[in-house]
């Protein structure tokens, strides 16, 4: 596994097959405060793109990880915070499509796609995977929490607009939570905010780690149906299947740099371990005492995530 500052995987994804992850803003930086989010609360940021990062930066530590020749299907553009909050988005890009010919994806919250200049630079990834988790100003306040001087409208529109002119794939996602947009009303609202969206998957998701907010809770299985019914797409499972991969040769270390970009569950931690032949009890037992690591419960599992 390829562990940088910027660079990292590669990581098997229920969507992507196996990616190799790029992130172009680091310290969890996002515009939104999600409640359903796994790496916990961000560091809250204006909707204002900025050059957090330098290309030359990120663009080396890719250099170096296709050097070490990993097997990967997709790079994906993720990261810790918000990506398209960096002005460098374009130009990384290209700097990647220059150096591989493997598809480009970026997974964004679709927060800045009011912006022309966003629009136009997320346009050059190969698939682009926006979040629609609110149907209305209410809902978008209480679910995404953004930060002040963004309406529901814009975020949505922007998705819209986007969609339009966008030629590669598109793949919506919506992140469903008991109580909070998984009603009658919550449903009818989304299925008329979709007919104008121009996308070509939809993943219907609901939270499988600790969320940030102990009250955005999953939805259970027979009201997942009901969603699927009313709007189509595809649910993604409760459990995550990811197979986790590193060449770090500390168990510990190669652990911990894991769960700094993806909150693992005792159970992945496990199965990680297996597959090197090793004990789980000694690592495991490592993890809970190191300082940097919190744990949090789960539905009665345990989940480890990075403290911020």
């Amino acid at each position: 596994m390829t562990h940088g500052k910027h660079v990292y995987g590669v990581v098997a994804s229920r969507r992507l097959g196996r990616s190799l992850g790029i992130g172009p803003i680091t310290d969890n930086r996002c515009n939104f405060g999600c409640v359903y989010c796994q790496l916990g609360r961000s560091d809250y940021v204006p909707h204002v793109r900025k050059d957090y990062t330098p290309i030359e930066d990120i663009l080396a530590e890719f250099d170096d990880a296709l050097k070490k020749a990993p097997e990967f299907d997709v790079v994906s553009i993720v990261g810790d915070g918000e990506p398209t909050l960096n002005t460098n988005l374009g130009k990384l890009i290209k700097g990647i499509k220059k150096r591989t010919e493997k598809p480009v994806v970026l997974i964004t919250n679709g927060s800045l796609f009011f912006d022309p200049e966003t629009r136009e630079e997320a346009a050059q990834a190969d698939i682009v995977i926006p979040s629609l988790d609110a149907y209305d100003e209410p809902s978008f306040k209480r679910i995404n929490r953004p930060y002040n001087g963004l309406s529901f409208d814009e975020h949505y529109w922007g998705i819209v607009d986007f969609a339009k002119r966008f030629e590669g794939q598109l793949w919506l996602e919506i992140i469903f939570m008991k109580g909070l947009n998984d009603d009658e009303e919550a449903l009818r609202s989304f299925k008329k905010l979709l007919k104008a969206i121009r996308y070509d998957k939809l993943y219907l998701n609901t939270p499988v780690r600790p969320p940030t907010e102990s009250y955005a809770q999953a939805v259970d299985a027979t009201t997942m149906k009901r969603i699927q019914k009313a709007l189509g797409g595809i649910p993604l499972d409760y459990l995550s299947k990811d197979d986790y991969m590193s060449d770090i040769e500390d168990s510990v270390e190669a652990l911990k740099a894991l769960i700094k970009r993806h909150p693992m569950h005792q159970f992945e931690i496990e199965g990680f371990l297996r597959h090197r032949r090793e004990d789980p009890g000694k690592a495991l037992k490592a993890l809970r005492e190191d300082d940097s690591i919190e744990i949090v419960s789960h539905h009665n599992y345990d989940v480890f995530r990075l403290k911020h």
